[in-house]
């Protein structure tokens, strides 16, 4: 975070968060998901909704403790809903990390899961 002039703090990506989203365009994706579900074309919307990829990995330290060698590595998705009775995991993109195209391949590979993007 580039911190400007006024004490404001500048995202990586300059996006501005919105509406308690992380962007623009992810609140103005949201307005249009909630509509949706309103008029019954989707179900069961919920945000934010977590996926481990892998879980954390815990060893017996040489004082008989148990400590973290691998911390938990997850997946944040955007949004989950069903359509009609398929299950949908968007993400509102700008820009295609590689970090994030990583995640999107283990998604695909561990849970059969096609992330949608907007």
């Amino acid at each position: 975070m580039i911190q400007t002039i006024y004490g404001q703090k500048k995202t990586k990506y300059h996006s501005e968060k919105c509406n308690g989203y992380d962007s623009k365009k992810e609140s103005r994706r949201a307005d249009v998901l909630h509509l949706l579900e309103k008029q019954n074309i989707i179900t069961n919307l919920r945000e934010q909704v977590k996926y481990i990829l892998t879980p954390a990995q815990y060893v017996l330290g040489f004082n008989g403790k148990q400590i973290c060698a691998r911390r938990e590595y997850s997946y944040i998705a955007d949004f989950v809903y069903n359509e009609g009775s398929k299950e949908v995991v968007e993400d509102v993109k700008g820009f295609r990390t590689s970090e994030y195209k990583k995640k999107k391949r283990l998604m695909l590979r561990i849970y059969g899961i096609e992330i949608k993007e907007s």
